[in-house]
């Protein structure tokens, strides 16, 4: 039962204050605000998904459809951000989702949530930044062996990750302003690219909405759709299961919004301003979403549409070439916040785990000036540096939406667990129709989930089972709730 124990909510409140036993650690300083959360939200969310996976669904998977795609995944997602409001609003702490399932179905789940979010921000961050560098690359007709992703080492991806992790480790104030500089430029261009491009929309490129739906040249063995293997399905694309295939593919468009619930405890009033910085997050996030892709499938037929740089090709199609220089600077103004919410992500997370005793104690300490999780910091940051710079990541992606996908399950499936096991808690946000709404959510995007590839699968269970290796080796012997635990108990 000792893997099972959960944390009190009382102790994980008395945790951030940084007092008792483990006073030496030092604690997070509450400087942000509704608004830097929702930048930080946009930050995260707005990135390759609106540049490349828009044009790439809606070629190969679901036509001009891709707008409810978009539309599906943004509802999910939305779901599972009513569950992230209540937790955080009520248990403000860094580790959102590890933390909630600290207090909820207790340690071994946790560290399997931890262990799993470690993979989501962190080959995330690795991802985008091959991309950057490759973007970059092309825009500045820099040399491919160095900035390519046949490079054997990436330098432009090492480049802006250091870079990145000198402003993480400065401070969250210092993060907060760089990150809403690059929001404001890349909200303004996609606002830019809906008010130009909707009058280019011709009604013919709309036309059928959803095309016929036929069998998939490819997508058989390992990567077909686990829920394709499971009912014994032929894969296929277009039609309402191309839709429903593209929601589980461009879900990824969605991922990262859960940092705002990350930076909880560095929230002047987390009750009131997470809820707000979740919710507004998603809400503007789903309309650039819809609104960019019905101009690009309105703009073009969907099958002309070019799969590197759908958006700055439908401009160059109508005649309109000028605009793909703002696209390119939205492009890497996206992909430089993506990585920069990455690295700040990981660390609160690391952060929070070695405050329990999880992870080594290191990784809970706050630098003095910068009062942020220096060495936490840069260790992420040389792992995200490495990863980056020498492996291939393209084939990867997959893994951070099923990554993201499993810890909502886990977060949709704590809201009524925490409202039962304790009723008395204050909430100052309440999901609606709980447990309705919650239930909805899991089953939600456990079917987004169970889309993903065969192969996706097997890689996410092999990273779980070094998780819990680590866990067995270290991890459960220097748990500070089950040292606690045993301390209290009377010798016989």
């Amino acid at each position: 039962m000792d893997l099972f124990r959960t944390k009190s909510v009382e102790r994980i409140g008395a945790d951030t204050t940084g007092e008792g036993d483990i006073a030496h650690v030092g604690r997070l300083r509450r400087h942000l605000t509704a608004r830097h959360l929702v930048g930080f939200g946009i930050g995260i969310v707005i990135g390759t998904g609106i540049f490349t996976l828009t044009g790439i669904q809606a070629r190969d998977a679901a036509g001009p459809a891709v707008v409810v795609s978009f539309a599906i995944a943004g509802v999910v997602a939305l779901l599972a951000a009513l569950c992230y409001a209540e937790l955080a609003a009520s248990v403000p702490t860094a580790g959102s989702a590890y933390s909630y399932a600290y207090a909820t179905v207790g340690e071994l789940i946790a560290w399997i949530i931890g262990w799993d979010l470690f993979l989501e921000f962190a080959l995330g961050a690795a991802v985008v930044a091959r991309g950057w560098s490759g973007y970059v690359g092309n825009l500045l007709d820099l040399p491919e062996s160095m900035f390519g992703e046949e490079s054997t080492v990436n330098l432009g991806a090492a480049l802006i990750v250091v870079v990145l992790t000198v402003v993480a480790a400065l401070g969250i104030r210092e993060s907060a302003r760089v990150t809403n500089v690059l929001v404001v430029v890349k909200v303004a261009v996609c606002v830019f690219v809906v008010v130009a491009g909707v009058w280019f929309v011709r009604g013919a490129n709309l036309t059928p909405f959803v095309p016929a739906g036929r069998p998939s040249e490819g997508g058989d063995g390992w990567d077909q759709p686990l829920v394709s293997a499971v009912a014994g399905l032929e894969p296929a694309v277009f039609g309402i299961g191309g839709v429903l295939t593209a929601a589980a593919v461009v879900f990824f468009s969605y991922t990262g919004f859960e940092a705002v619930a990350n930076l909880s405890e560095e929230t002047r009033r987390p009750g009131r301003d997470v809820p707000l910085g979740l919710l507004g997050t998603l809400g503007l996030a789903t309309a650039l979403y819809i609104g960019v892709s019905f101009v690009l499938v309105g703009m073009v037929d969907y099958a002309d549409i070019d799969a590197g740089a759908p958006i700055a090709d439908a401009f160059d199609q109508v005649g309109l070439g000028w605009a793909a220089a703002l696209v390119a600077l939205a492009a890497v103004a996206g992909l430089t916040s993506v990585i920069l919410v990455d690295l700040i992500t990981m660390t609160r997370i690391g952060f929070a785990m070695g405050r329990d005793g999880l992870l080594p104690p290191a990784a809970a300490k706050v630098h003095p000036r910068t009062g942020t999780p220096l060495r936490m910091t840069l260790v992420f940051a040389a792992l995200v540096l490495v990863t980056a710079t020498v492996v291939p990541l393209e084939e990867l992606a997959d893994l951070v939406s099923i990554g993201t996908l499993f810890a909502f399950v886990l977060v949709s499936a704590a809201v009524p667990i925490l409202r039962r096991t304790r009723p008395d808690l204050e909430r100052p946000f309440r999901v609606p129709f709980s447990p309705v709404v919650p239930i909805l959510s899991a089953l939600a995007c456990l079917y987004l989930m169970a889309n993903l590839s065969i192969e996706t699968w097997v890689r996410f269970g092999a990273w779980l089972a070094v998780g819990l290796l680590f866990y067995a080796l270290y991890g459960y012997r220097h748990s500070r709730v089950r040292r606690r635990a045993a301390a209290e108990t009377p010798a016989p």
